[in-house]
């Protein structure tokens, strides 16, 4: 535990930090597991909403900085291959 009350904030403010990373960490996986499923199940008009959706919160992650820019474009790009392989 630390002594210093600048170090004592220092970690109320990294749990807060971590909570929030975590929850929208989340919320693009989450996002991403319900557009495979639609994908899997030959659902197309509903695959190409929840792409949508995935990339929007796949682009919110990167804003925010819970994951790097490359990553959020590897991943859409491999979200849009899967659409458009799926359409085929």
């Amino acid at each position: 535990m630390p002594n210093i009350k600048s170090a004592i904030k220092r970690v109320s403010v990294i749990e807060k930090k971590t909570l929030r990373n975590n929850m929208i960490k989340s919320a693009y996986k989450t996002a991403i597991k319900k557009f495979e499923q639609a994908v899997e199940e030959k659902d197309m008009k509903n695959a190409e909403v929840l792409f949508s959706d995935a990339t929007r919160k796949i682009d919110q992650a990167c804003s925010k900085g819970v994951i790097v820019k490359n990553t959020a474009a590897r991943k859409k790009s491999n979200l849009a291959k899967k659409l458009n392989a799926a359409k085929a």
